[in-house]
């Protein structure tokens, strides 16, 4: 009886704050279909980003972008219907429906209510399609849930995903080891929490992501993240040929509608047109004796011999400011090292030096965003 009776409070409650509005005078505000149609492009904006760095394939992209715009074109209609309209009569036909509405429910629910049935499972509500529901929304309700059951593995391996492409990538790491602590080790569970890895270090490939996608070949050797990844690994290091020969082996063994076999055709082509560049300058990347004799060395001779050969590359290119491809090997080198400031302040000296407004400086701002480095103003 307690129940019912806060029950009946609530609701009047309710009714008196929604009724509220329609007592007075205001101004007509936006309709709920003007933030569902942000939410919406919002939404076909990150499509096509994924699309653009080949991580969805071209199937699945257009069956999303098509249910995407539907989407749109019936907020669109929403909108355009529920505009202008004002007037006494509108505010009390809309006072008699919120009226009606407990007393409908309570009647409805009444007969046809099942109070003793269990919610419907985390994982079950949160596998529905995403554009059914704003991001925000399924972020807080699983933070919601994960506060109250923080061991609830399944929980964490649904969040991590969606923290990665909202940007919250220290999140997406917490939620990843969340979920191998209390699920155990998979190749998706170590794979995602290497990229993880990679979006925090801003593109790079840390020792953290490089330990976790080795992890994940080795429960799965044909995990494409972790291939794709570690090749990268070995791009960024200067192996180019290494990386070339996984990722022709990927383009091999992969089923066409892979994404990741997308990728590495997409990665095949930049490193060709790297080692091009590097030779048409006259500057290759460092040979097998500068790899094998820095594989000697302690881990800190190491980071001072390249941080070394950046400092070189970083004085020859004051004295040779036009030169782009030495600007984005400086750039990628300053990644690897884990500095992502003074990679953006690289590419702000290149493109400062190429022009700004310049094609070439417009290609060096292409190439700074492909490693997650966020496009510099102009003066």
């Amino acid at each position: 009886m307690l129940f019912w009776i806060l029950a009946a409070l609530l609701t009047f409650g309710a009714c008196v704050s929604v009724l509220l509005p329609f007592m007075r005078r205001t101004a007509e505000a936006a309709p709920d279909s003007a933030f569902d149609l942000m939410i919406y492009k919002d939404q076909l904006d990150e499509l096509e980003r994924d699309q653009s760095r080949n991580l969805i394939g071209r199937a699945e992209a257009e069956q999303a972008r098509n249910e995407i715009s539907r989407r749109i074109l019936k907020a669109d209609q929403t909108q355009d219907s529920g505009a202008g309209r004002t007037g006494s009569a509108g505010r009390w036909l809309a006072m008699a429906a919120v009226l009606s509405v407990p007393l409908v429910s309570w009647g409805v629910y009444a007969a046809t209510g099942s109070p003793d049935q269990p919610s419907q499972p985390l994982q079950a509500r949160m596998q529905q399609n995403p554009a059914e529901s704003p991001v925000s929304e399924l972020v807080a309700r699983a933070e919601a849930h994960l506060q109250a059951n923080p061991r609830d593995g399944n929980g964490w391996e649904v969040l991590a995903p969606i923290y990665v492409r909202v940007g919250r990538a220290n999140d997406a790491v917490t939620a990843y080891r969340n979920a191998i602590e209390y699920l155990g080790p998979t190749a998706p569970r170590e794979s995602g929490l290497g990229e993880a890895y990679v979006a925090v270090a801003g593109g790079a490939i840390s020792p953290d992501a490089k330990a976790a996608f080795t992890r994940a070949l080795a429960i799965a050797p044909t995990d494409g993240k972790a291939r794709f990844y570690l090749a990268l690994s070995a791009a960024q290091d200067g192996r180019f040929d290494e990386a070339k020969a996984t990722w022709t082996a990927m383009q091999a063994d992969l089923p066409d509608d892979s994404s990741w076999k997308n990728a590495a055709t997409a990665a095949l082509a930049q490193a060709d047109k790297i080692q091009a560049e590097a030779a048409a300058t006259g500057q290759p990347g460092p040979s097998t004796a500068d790899i094998d004799n820095a594989s000697d060395m302690t881990a800190e001779d190491r980071t001072a011999m390249i941080e070394g050969m950046v400092a070189s590359l970083d004085a020859k290119l004051k004295d040779n400011p036009n030169d782009r491809a030495g600007w984005e090997r400086l750039i990628r080198s300053y990644m690897v090292l884990n500095k992502p400031d003074q990679a953006r302040d690289a590419l702000q000296r290149g493109t400062a030096a190429l022009g700004n407004t310049t094609r070439e400086a417009a290609a060096l701002q292409t190439f700074a965003t492909s490693l997650n480095i966020p496009e510099v103003s102009q003066p």
